[in-house]
């Protein structure tokens, strides 16, 4: 399950980080997206606190963060305990690189950010 896990997150990151790369045009660009988006999505992902703590509006609005079923899905590995279903995280794992996936590919196929 966390080489699972592992192997899910490490392609979900890497598309993201291919999407941020193509956008940045100098080195220092290339922190925007890791220091405005993916920080506060981590503190907000259940990292640190369960999803079942917070009031019923909030645990809707965190299941819409795609960390919060990477951090459930690690959790399901370690300690066999998970907020949500883990059938539910790899699902939404993996419909979330198919779409980073669809976004880099157009990028890249048509040369959006690429130097000629």
């Amino acid at each position: 399950m966390i080489v699972a896990t592992v192997f899910l997150t490490s392609v979900l990151f890497s598309l993201g980080g291919l999407i941020n790369a193509v956008y940045a045009r100098t080195f220092d660009d290339i922190s925007i997206i890791p220091t405005f988006v993916l920080t506060p999505l981590t503190y907000l992902g259940g990292v640190f606190y369960s999803l079942s703590l917070l009031p019923e509006f909030w645990q809707g609005v965190s299941k819409l963060n795609p960390i919060v079923y990477m951090v459930n899905a690690f959790r399901y590995g370690f300690l066999g305990v998970s907020d949500v279903s883990i059938v539910t995280s790899f699902c939404v794992l993996i419909a979330f690189i198919a779409a980073l996936y669809t976004v880099a590919w157009y990028l890249i196929s048509r040369g959006i950010g690429l130097r000629s």
